[in-house]
């Protein structure tokens, strides 16, 4: 008894100083043995993490998107003014499809051939299709936008600027007749009983008259700060450089025109033309268009300064046939060149060209757009 008491002692004296031994060690080696634990255990976790990263392995799935989402990411275009033609979209168009309409390949594409079916016969019916060489030429579009975006290039008001002087023994050109002008030397200036003044003329072809203050003009180049759109000009002929003509300035100087100056003289002539060309009347009309006699360009001029900086413009390309009024019958005509708001034809019967604005109401196509708009103006009014 005595014996197994002894050796079960003994027995407690060998643990103990085997685990003060274990602590001992531990402390010697620097926590040798929690490093070494730790360090399997993350080189437990890389083996995870490896065999994690071949099952979750990154897919690109690329899907084509819907009509509707296509049309919805482009970028707006600007609103245009049609005449013959008729945005291309219906009611039934597939870019109206809801998100959540799953409509079949050909569902898709029975609906398509239906738009296409309505806007032929829509086309058929609303736009002037010629044959010619069997080839059938559709209208053009008429469309409206902003001629330029600086202001000092759609200028058309008159600018605040004190008026040049008008003095005896000063050169000007001033009015011979009718669409004819002349340079000339001021002999006397008379004023009136109505107190207008009057200036008397005396012209370097033989000749005197005695004109008022908007039928002379400077025979000086002006400023550019000095030209506005609907200002009064006098130009050179191009038949004879010493006679000139009255007309209204249409287009200042711009990107879309080249830095040129566009006027139309009293006989509805559009001439692109340099500054050096151009001559300001000195005592114009409070409205410059009360200078015109009635006819068809001005009220072409009327319309034109009314919807300026956006007039309407019909858009031709080179090669194109279109009718045009020439001694008050249509005719046909080709277009030769584009230069940016003029348009240079050639008539078939005599091969004649000329130049004519893009937006003149001799051009067939204008005139219909004109009429088509009176009418819904009518209709607007009576409503």
């Amino acid at each position: 008894m005595e014996q197994v008491e002894m050796d079960m002692g003994l027995s407690d004296i060998r643990g103990s100083l085997e685990v003060v031994k274990m602590k001992r060690e531990r402390k010697s080696s620097g926590g040798k043995y929690a490093d070494d634990k730790t360090l399997s255990k993350k080189r437990q976790w890389e083996d995870d993490s490896d065999s994690l990263g071949v099952v979750k392995k990154a897919l690109v799935v690329l899907t084509r998107l819907p009509d509707y989402k296509i049309s919805a990411l482009r970028p707006p275009t600007p609103l245009q003014f049609y005449s013959e033609d008729e945005s291309l979209s219906t009611s039934e168009s597939d870019s109206n499809l809801e998100p959540g309409n799953k409509s079949s390949g050909s569902d898709l594409s029975k609906l398509k051939n239906k738009r296409n079916t309505e806007i032929c016969s829509k086309c058929s019916t609303r736009r002037t299709a010629v044959q010619n060489n069997n080839k059938i030429e559709p209208a053009p579009i008429i469309i409206s936008t902003a001629f330029a975006l600086c202001a000092d290039e759609t200028r058309n008001v008159r600018p605040d600027l004190p008026e040049q002087e008008v003095a005896v023994d000063m050169m000007v050109l001033a009015r011979k007749k009718h669409m004819r002008w002349q340079r000339g030397k001021i002999l006397e200036i008379l004023t009136r009983e109505d107190g207008r003044l009057k200036y008397k003329v005396s012209f370097e072809e033989k000749g005197k008259s005695l004109v008022s203050g908007h039928h002379i003009a400077y025979d000086n180049t002006p400023k550019l700060e000095q030209l506005y759109v609907g200002a009064r000009v006098v130009v050179s002929c191009s038949e004879n450089k010493f006679h000139f003509q009255t007309g209204i300035l249409a287009e200042l100087p711009s990107r879309k025109n080249r830095l040129r100056f566009l006027v139309f003289t009293d006989d509805h002539v559009p001439l692109y033309v340099g500054l050096p060309s151009l001559h300001l009347v000195c005592r114009p009309l409070e409205n410059s268009l009360e200078d015109l006699p009635d006819s068809p360009h001005k009220s072409f001029m009327t319309r034109y300064l009314r919807d300026w900086p956006y007039p309407h413009l019909t858009q031709y390309k080179a090669g194109q046939n279109i009718n045009v009024e020439f001694n008050g019958v249509q005719q046909r005509c080709e277009v030769k060149l584009v230069d940016s708001s003029l348009i240079q034809v050639v008539f078939q019967d005599d091969q004649q060209k000329e130049w004519i604005h893009r937006g003149s109401t001799r051009l067939e196509h204008m005139i219909r757009i004109l009429k088509l708009r009176e009418l819904e103006e009518e209709k607007n009014d009576s409503d």
